[in-house]
């Protein structure tokens, strides 16, 4: 990441509500240059499989546990089996404060876990942890490991 550059994010949330207040959250606090929403976590993959419909080589996923199709557990679970996509920085955000949950989303390396109660009802307590998360983190090349692959 460089000096100014802006957030980017897939978000992987079934809710379109919480979609709609999150990405509104992240354009007030003017961090957000993209956002990517995918409703479940069979499109997340999908996305992110295909580097040109993403067109985002570094980002952040926010990721829903409860969805149709494939859960965020299902999603993190094929996430790291994937060698070009398991260096995907993940943090969750889910009303999920099941104990199961919580430890299956940290055995699969997430770099947090956040709960929808706790970061406030317009998301700003989030959307300030991922501006600096976002500012002093050196997040992977999510492209790189397509290159890798192909030589």
């Amino acid at each position: 990441m460089t000096v100014g550059e802006s957030l980017n994010v897939l978000l992987v949330e079934d809710d379109l509500g919480d979609a709609k207040a999150l990405i509104r959250a992240m354009r007030r606090a003017q961090i957000a240059e993209r956002t990517v929403h995918a409703k479940d976590g069979l499109e997340a993959l999908s996305l992110m499989r295909d580097a040109s419909a993403l067109c985002l080589e570094r980002y952040v996923i926010l990721l829903d546990l409860n969805m149709p199709r494939m859960n965020g557990i299902e999603f993190l679970r094929a996430l790291r089996q994937d060698a070009a996509l398991r260096r995907a920085v993940v943090f969750v955000l889910t009303t999920s404060d099941d104990a199961g949950d919580v430890s299956a989303a940290h055995d699969m390396n997430v770099a947090g876990y956040f709960l929808k109660g706790r970061v406030g009802r317009n998301f700003e307590a989030l959307v300030d942890t991922l501006s600096r998360y976002w500012e002093l983190t050196e997040l992977p090349n999510m492209h790189a490991g397509d290159r890798s692959r192909l030589q």
